[in-house]
């Protein structure tokens, strides 16, 4: 069990400003959550692979879900009030003139 002068050295080093009751408080707190980190620490693990994710993954894209291609160049403009060949050409809307 953690002393009151270690909450005391834990509580200045947080800046914190704890009570009497607040350092017996946490004191019994901060030893149980370390008590039981030991207890953990104290397993064999050894044949257990290090794993990144506890949840299964899946894969999010949907299936058949390709890249397919698009319109031709000239079926985009092929309906265009206006165009050069290559593009669309429309009014300058910030020209001054």
């Amino acid at each position: 069990m953690l002393t009151i002068a270690e909450i005391e050295r834990i509580a200045w080093l947080a800046r914190l400003a704890l009570s009497e009751s607040e350092k017996a408080r946490y004191a019994s707190q901060l030893s149980a959550i370390l008590d039981y980190a030991g207890q953990l620490a104290a397993l064999d693990v050894d044949d257990i692979p290090p794993t990144a994710t506890v949840l299964p993954t899946h894969n999010v894209m949907r299936e058949g879900d390709e890249a397919v291609a698009g319109l031709s160049r000239a079926d985009a403009l092929r309906n265009a009030p206006d165009t050069d060949g290559v593009s669309f050409v429309v009014q300058a809307t910030l020209d001054d003139e």
